[in-house]
């Protein structure tokens, strides 16, 4: 355990800043704008610090701190280095209202807070943290308000963060480091660099986004102002080609999408016309009797629940039935518990004989047209249908 004092103050400083013969310690001290205390094992810093009230820079990284020590005396430091400690706790920092640049990384701190009032801080730098498995540093939406207008460098690599949201509220930021982290939404980076418009150095290796399909192509197109990533400089004719292949890319989808919906349009109403043609569909809700024989309609002399040859065949029996039949056939057959009617009752029209009839005797009979009857009942394709079977 090694403590603070007066006597590696003095051997802290730089060749530039030694003490003079006729002054005094206190006269040295407040003198004094630079302390080299870093890697010394101290954990504890005492009250001896608070003499250097002109201290501007203060370098206490690789040593035993377990907190930030209070250093509410030394209110015009700038820098402040406390890397690679035991500090669980952002603390103690309120009256430090200068301060431009704090290095926390390497250390216990589980919680970005604290920050509040640190409206002249422009660099953050928080890796590494030595978090409990499973865990990630959380950040407190006061602490990032407080330095979301002046913050413009950020380091949060190695802290299993696997969202960026939280700070899209940092517009100034210019340099953001997330290395080794958890990150994998391309869209979740995306809506951040579009509230970045400093945005010119950015950080990501290590990442699962890293190993997605043209990574860096789209990082650039993503983030405008962006000219160093991962550490390769961005070349404005990369960056030039880039935006015109995004953008022609991007036509190409919307003439695609385009095409897509006027098909789209074209079959719907294919598909009204076509289903406006269709006869009607048969309601399975209604029962249907059992006298009734179901058929359709078809062009030309046709017959519900007949098939055209048979129909034909009938017809041609009935047309070349020579007068003597007709006599024997005045009395019209039915068929079982059915009766055959015409839907239409049309014009009558002269037709020849055929060739076994009296040619001098022209047949009136009704003329071909389209016709349909419905059948109830059986009807035996043995019997034959003569003009004198159709009821008006």
């Amino acid at each position: 355990m090694v403590k603070l004092t007066l006597d590696l103050i003095a051997r802290g400083t730089s060749g530039y800043t030694k003490k003079k013969r006729d002054e005094s310690m206190q006269q040295y001290l407040r003198r004094l704008t630079h302390l080299y205390l870093e890697d010394r094992s101290i954990d504890d810093v005492g009250e001896d610090i608070s003499m250097c009230r002109n201290l501007t820079v203060l370098y206490l990284y690789d040593n035993q701190l377990n907190k930030i020590p209070s250093l509410h005396h030394n209110m015009n430091l700038t820098m402040l280095y406390l890397q690679n400690n035991d500090i669980s706790r952002i603390e103690n920092l309120s009256p430090l209202t200068r301060l431009q640049k704090l290095y926390l990384g390497g250390n216990c701190i589980t919680v970005l807070e604290g920050l509040d009032k640190m409206d002249k801080l422009q660099e953050l730098h928080v890796e590494n943290q030595r978090l409990p498995p499973g865990e990630k540093l959380l950040f407190d939406p006061r602490s990032l308000k407080g330095i979301a207008m002046s913050l413009q460098v950020l380091n949060v690599s190695g802290n299993g963060l696997d969202s960026v949201r939280d700070m899209i509220g940092l517009r100034n930021i210019s340099q953001f480091m997330a290395n080794d982290n958890e990150l994998s939404d391309m869209k979740d980076l995306a809506h951040n660099f579009g509230n970045w418009p400093y945005l010119w150095r950015l950080e990501l290796m290590g990442n699962p986004v890293c190993h997605k399909a043209k990574y860096r192509d789209r990082i650039i197109v993503m983030a405008k102002t962006l000219e160093v990533l991962d550490g390769k400089e961005i070349t404005e004719t990369s960056r030039q080609f880039l935006r015109k292949w995004h953008a022609n890319k991007e036509t190409q989808k919307k003439k695609r999408d385009e095409i897509y919906q006027r098909s789209a349009y074209a079959d719907l109403g294919d598909g009204l016309h076509r289903s406006a043609e269709l006869p009607p569909v048969k309601d399975p809700a209604r029962p249907v009797k059992s006298s009734q024989i179901p058929g359709y309609m078809m062009p030309g002399l046709m017959m519900k629940g007949l098939p055209r040859k048979q129909f034909d065949e009938l017809l041609a029996r009935t047309t070349t039935m020579d007068p003597a039949s007709r006599e024997k056939q005045q009395t019209p057959v039915k068929a079982k518990s059915g009766v055959l009617r015409s839907k239409h009752a049309d014009e009558f029209a002269t037709l020849p004989l055929s060739s076994g009839s009296v040619a001098s005797a022209p047949l009136r009979r009704r003329p071909l047209m389209s016709m349909t009857f419905e059948l109830s009942g059986n009807l035996d394709s043995t019997q034959h249908i003569h003009p004198g079977m159709i009821i008006h």
